[in-house]
């Protein structure tokens, strides 16, 4: 592994050796950094892979939105310059405070809109983006096979989850800020200038407000300048970087409290002890390590394993991650390259692993997403390994290898990234290779409820309920799946629990009275309704339950109130034109009753119902010839309807009289 020093080799005591792996340059003067413009070969590399970063994620470019992506798209109260305002300085006003990624979201809206292409193909060119920024990191850095580096990294698969989900823009957005950020470092390392100084700390605040873990930025600078040079010197190395330090704990100690506070990082589900923490950071570090050197059985959601420090065996991982840095440590003397690899890949993924609580735990303790910075120090560290063996190759052999590695890297990052085509996809196949993931069985079957599947959706809403009965969305959505069936004994003990569970909501309050409604149970229907009602009153659908449950217990005023109330929220709700016709009608208020039927007529031209109705209060008020050409349209539209036949006859032959 080549490194850059800036500083000439000292003969001093305690001075450092050199890096074993240095290439063969004169101890006394540091390599010539490259050029800062780029040949067209080079300009050639940028444009090749940026089109195979496309290509890769072809199976995503008409990719639908799928978990949590709606949260990271605009909402209509927060796309004018006031959400804008309340995105930087209402903590809750999103769901997780990185205010710059969501003024991203704000700025993408106009120009997509609710159309999740144009936010896959965003995601996916700052993708690529940051792969070509790395190969300018790695080339200031004269790392050997730095365009194999950012080429394995472009099309890795492990990077699919980071580029085919949209909310996780919040990475790639980040990813892009750090690489700047490190790079305007280098530069600024180079030659101490201000103006570079500047660039870096700037840089390193937008990846801050991007995500957070970009914390870890100026850490991973000391471990490139440790590479470099051997030691680190306070004030050249260490003092620069104070403010860096500052800003990053700052940040990341508020966004950990919005974490806990806020987005609900805590319970049961976290409460570990700090030995169990270290087991899950010890075996989440084999993990990942495993994914990046073999890709193979990626999940949207992995298992939760158990965690227990009574258990013997799970102390394997922690102990096994201590030896392989020993060992790193031991071989620093001959080359620094591993355990500055290691460090790095250790240092960047340890806000996520398990000693700081990150909501995804309740789910899971890895993902493919946590690992997308990290994943750069081991991809760095083995490729430069093995183009530093390559001259024992031909240099077309030693070529076509690299060609057939990303061939084959770029194939299994186009079949990964086909399982994000839509959510029930992903939800599908995440259960096919975890069976176990609640999260998924939930997450399915409220998508099974809204497309009419309800006896599947019961399948999978029963399988997470098992899991987590604690869950008042899984509860909901299968009591709404058990509605859709009529099974209406299952549905209503159900929903009286959500309800005692969560009495201010509306939603339970409002299904809870349906339910009742059509058992005829009308008075405690109507006790939950004007629950409802008065917790939210604009709400057009309970009022109009509402003033239906009233009319048919008798209280005609009542229900008409309500029902009138429904036409103030929404003039064009024609059940409730209908049903206020059919009662005016009822009571003799004929007029009325006309209006509202005509209004139905508006609405729904095609209505038998609606010109049976009007064309009886029209009879009823003594105008049988305006009453005829409705019975006609009611007996053409619905023929079985024996009532407008008779009601034909009889206003024919008043016409006639």
């Amino acid at each position: 592994m080549v490194r850059r020093t800036n500083l000439s080799r000292s003969t001093a005591a305690g001075a450092a050796e050199p890096d074993a792996a240095i290439l063969p340059t004169s101890p006394a003067i540091s390599p010539r950094p490259p050029a800062s413009s780029l040949t067209g070969r080079e300009w050639l590399f940028v444009f090749a892979i940026i089109a195979a970063v496309f290509v890769a994620y072809q199976p995503t470019w008409r990719a639908g939105f799928i978990w949590d992506d709606d949260a990271h798209v605009t909402p209509p109260n927060l796309q004018s310059w006031h959400g804008l305002w309340r995105i930087w300085f209402d903590v809750g006003a999103v769901q997780q405070y990185y205010p710059l990624l969501h003024t991203t979201s704000w700025l993408e809206y106009p120009l997509f809109g609710d159309n999740p292409a144009g936010y896959h193909l965003f995601n996916i060119g700052v993708h690529a983006l940051d792969a070509v920024l790395l190969w300018f990191v790695l080339r200031r850095l004269q790392i050997p096979g730095a365009r194999l580096a950012a080429a394995v990294f472009a099309l890795h698969p492990v990077m699919v989850e980071s580029v085919a989900w949209i909310t996780e823009l919040k990475n790639t957005q980040s990813g892009l800020f750090y690489l700047g950020a490190m790079l305007a470092y280098l530069r600024f390392d180079a030659d101490r200038s201000k103006r570079w100084y500047a660039a870096a700390l700037g840089l390193f605040t937008l990846a801050l407000l991007s995500k957070t873990t970009a914390a870890t930025l100026p850490a991973a600078l000391l471990i490139v300048f440790w590479w470099q040079r051997g030691q680190l010197s306070w004030r050249r190395d260490w003092l620069p970087l104070l403010p860096f330090f500052v800003l990053g704990a700052v940040d990341g100690l508020f966004v950990a409290w919005v974490e806990w506070k806020v987005v609900g990082a805590q319970g049961a589900d976290f409460a570990f002890t700090f030995i169990e923490r270290g087991l899950i950071a010890g075996r989440a570090i084999w993990f990942y390590l495993g994914k990046i050197v073999w890709p193979v059985d990626l999940v949207f959601i992995y298992p939760r394993w158990s965690v227990s420090q009574a258990d013997l065996g799970q102390y394997l991982y922690p102990l096994a991650a201590a030896a392989g840095l020993a060992a790193v440590w031991l071989a620093r003397k001959h080359s620094r390259a591993p355990l500055g690899a290691a460090l790095f890949f250790v240092v960047t993924l340890l806000p996520v692993l398990g000693f700081l609580n990150v909501y995804l735990f309740v789910f899971s303790f890895v993902a493919d997403h946590l690992q997308y910075m990290a994943a750069m120090g081991v991809i760095v560290a083995v490729v430069a390994g093995a183009t530093n063996l390559m001259p024992r190759f031909d240099a077309p052999v030693a070529r076509a290898m690299g060609v057939v590695l990303l061939a084959v890297l770029g194939a299994l990052t186009w079949r990964q990234s086909r399982m994000y085509r839509d959510a029930e996809t992903l939800y599908r196949q995440t259960l096919a290779r975890n069976p176990a993931a609640w999260l998924a069985h939930a997450n399915l079957g409220g998508l099974l409820v809204k497309s009419g599947h309800y006896d599947e959706a019961i399948e999978h809403l029963a399988a997470a309920r098992k899991a987590h009965p604690e869950k008042i969305e899984v509860s909901y959505n299968l009591a709404l799946a058990l509605l859709g069936l009529n099974r209406l004994a299952d549905a209503i003990p159900l929903l009286e629990q959500l309800v005692r569970a969560n009495p201010n909501d509306v939603e339970s309050l409002s299904h809870l009275g349906d339910a009742l409604l059509q058992q005829n149970q009308l008075q405690d229907a109507i006790g939950y309704y004007e629950r409802a009602v008065r917790l939210q009153p604009d709400r057009s659908a309970v009022q109009n339950n509402l003033g239906n449950a009233l009319l048919a217990t008798g209280k005609i005023d009542e229900g008409v109130a309500h029902l009138e109330q429904v036409l103030r929220l929404t003039p064009d709700d024609a059940e409730a034109h209908f049903n206020l016709g059919l009662v005016l009608a009822h009571t003799g208020r004929l007029p009325e009753a006309i209006r509202h039927d005509e209004a139905v007529l508006r609405l729904r031209p095609d209505d038998a119902a609606a010109h049976f109705n009007l064309a009886a209060a029209e009879l009823q008020a003594g105008r049988a010839r305006e009453a005829i050409p409705h019975f006609q349209a009611a007996v053409r539209l619905d023929p079985k309807m024996i009532e407008a036949r008779e009601g034909l006859d009889e206003a024919q032959r008043k016409a006639a009289r």
